[in-house]
């Protein structure tokens, strides 16, 4: 299965960079992960939790970063190994481009599934990739961005006649 889209976030092209290399900032993102450890040139290994259709397993995997053009472009391909389930394998090309309100962000994604997970039907596995893709790019813009000060304040961002400035991960770690 092959899907595509892009997301415009709200950050400096080198912070949203940075947190496409942190261990920390995929375990976030990525829907059901229970640790992310490793660094950008040995790869990440995984361990997630997910549930497709009837299927629950643990996926344990791993995850390698290549064609690395520092700040440009990257492409992450993982596998899992979710025992009895089945496996998971996937590739997520991604571009970033600068934009006046930040980063825009291009991914193209190829997902395969084996096991008892490829005998649920196509139809179901294409939805619930796509479901996770779009998990974990909004997951991420909205790491990467913060919660913005309002928000976080108040629990709440609507109502407000101004954009109140967010504070990404970045921010977070630094103060």
């Amino acid at each position: 299965m092959q899907m595509n889209d892009q997301r415009d976030i709200n950050a400096p092209r080198s912070q949203v960079w940075a947190a496409l290399l942190s261990a920390e900032v995929l375990k976030d993102c990525v829907p059901g992960a229970e640790e992310v450890t490793g660094n950008p040139a040995d790869g990440f290994e995984a361990t997630v939790v997910q549930k497709v259709g009837p299927v629950k397993a643990t996926f344990k995997g791993q995850v390698t970063l290549t064609d690395m053009v520092e700040g440009e472009s990257l492409t992450l391909s993982g596998e899992g190994k979710g025992g009895a389930a089945g496996f998971a394998k996937g590739e997520a090309k991604v571009r970033l481009e600068e934009i006046p309100e930040g980063t825009r962000l291009i991914y193209d994604v190829e997902a395969k599934v084996g096991g008892k997970l490829a005998q649920l039907g196509s139809r179901l596995i294409d939805g619930f990739a796509k479901k996770m893709a779009d998990q974990f790019f909004e997951n991420f813009q909205n790491v990467v961005e913060g919660p913005s000060e309002e928000a976080a304040a108040s629990g709440t961002d609507e109502g407000s006649e101004e954009a109140p400035k967010k504070k990404g991960w970045l921010s977070r770690l630094k103060g």
